[in-house]
Parts: structure tokens; sequence; C-alpha cells
């Protein structure tokens, strides 16, 4: 599948009520693309994702769909497995019995990797720090069973919607505007890239980085957020982007 070929009424988005997935849905690249609702198209309900993906002749599948707040995740774990790992099976196996040539990108996380010293590459030693990165990773290896896919390690932000008062100094990321993200995934899927991608900006701190678009936020230390929490934080996540960007320039 080249870039040329890609069709947009051939391109599914699931799990577009985030604000990853509002973006898809404002980009003007996405916008007519499928978005079924959850009730159209239910992760845990096999019967509804081969029909949706045989009724739409789908070719490509961009799967956002994920409890993705770290203190949902440990506050209910079973209903974040479901989601996170027995949905994203669930989609894999009906990709496997329709078509193995369909597409999947799957939106990871940086949450899979230790998050202790930075700049970790896409062959670092995998060790989640909590219960979310733990399902992530656990869909990461359902998704490598496939022919076709494209798995994403990223964190993003909306700019306009941070919403907390205070932002660790002594907390790192390769965090990335979530507009920015997909307008990257856009170019990654005309290039027809594969495989597992590291994704995202300059090694930065939580509060630098928020400064930027909210000049109200303060600063505080990794521990006074920690000490409110029940699950733990990174401490620098920061990513080795090297391969997503030299994949860019070609």
């Amino acid at each position: 599948m080249s870039g040329e070929l890609l069709k947009k009424n051939k391109l599914l988005i699931i799990g577009g009520t985030g604000n990853l997935g509002k973006s898809f849905k404002n980009s003007n690249f996405f916008k007519d693309c499928h978005f079924p609702t959850k009730k159209k198209l239910n992760l845990l309900n096999k019967t509804q994702i081969n029909k949706f993906i045989t009724k739409k002749k789908i070719e490509v599948i961009i799967n956002l769909a994920a409890i993705a707040r770290m203190g949902d995740c440990e506050n209910n774990k079973k209903l974040a497995y479901q989601i996170n790992v027995i949905g994203c099976k669930n989609l894999v196996n009906s990709i496997k019995y329709i078509d193995k040539n369909i597409k999947l990108v799957h939106i990871s996380t940086d949450g899979v990797y230790a998050s202790i010293s930075g700049n970790y590459k896409e062959t670092s030693r995998l060790k989640p720090y909590n219960y979310y990165g733990l399902t992530k990773l656990k869909a990461e290896k359902i998704v490598k069973t496939m022919k076709n896919y494209l798995i994403i390690r990223t964190r993003f932000f909306n700019k306009n919607k941070i919403q907390f008062k205070t932002a660790a100094e002594d907390s790192f990321s390769s965090s990335i505007e979530v507009t920015k993200l997909v307008n990257i995934i856009k170019i990654l899927l005309k290039k027809n890239i594969k495989g597992i991608l590291n994704v995202g900006e300059k090694r930065i701190s939580d509060y630098l980085l928020y400064k930027k678009y909210k000049k109200s936020i303060k600063k505080c230390k990794r521990f006074e957020i920690q000490n409110t929490i029940n699950f733990k934080i990174s401490k620098d996540a920061s990513l080795n982007c090297n391969r997503f960007k030299k994949l860019l320039k070609k």
C-alpha cells in the first residue's frame, strides 16, 4: 500500500472520543475516514468487528481505543485489561481471519519502558512501571503476531486542555502536541512505515513544556505529585527518536 493508494473510505479509526481521536476527526486528511461509535463497533464484540471490517472493505485500521488514564487503570484493572488487551486481541484476530494484508496502526505508549533514565530506543528493555504500561505492552505483543502493523510508542498532550495547576520540573519526557502527532501519523501512513517506532519531541521537563502553553502553571517536584496518587509516575520517559527522524527525511 503506497501513499497514493491510501483510500480514506477504506480507513477505520477506532476510539475517536478522546483528545487524539478528536484531533483525527478535525484533520482535513482524516475527517472522511470511518469513525464508528462504540455502539456500532465495540472491540469486545467480535461479531461487530468482523461485520464492520468486511462490509466497509477496510484496508487500514488505526486503533486508539484504550483506557489511558493511569489512575483509572489502577483502580479498575479488570476493565483496563478488557479494553486495552482483550479488545486489541479481538481486533487482531479479526484482521487475521478477514485479510492478513490489512494494516493496523496501534498507538502504544512510552510507558512500556522503565522511564527512569530516558533516551529509550525501540530496542531498549521493556519494563512498564504501572498497570497502564503493562496492558499496553501485552497489547503490543499481540499486534506483533500480525503480518502488517505499525506500533507507535509516544506520549501526547493537548495544548488547549492543560487542566492541572502545577507540573514537575524534575520529570522529563518527549511528549508531543496531539495535532502534530496526527500529522506525523498521516506521513507514516503515506510512507507505509512498518514495525515499531518511537515518536516524540526533544527531551523536556513537564514544567517547561506546559509553561509554553499555560503561563500560570507553577513548578513543583515529582515527589509532590507522587505522594498524592496511588500509581507510579515516570522520572525520565524521554525517547530516542533517531529512527523516526530518519524515516521522515526519506
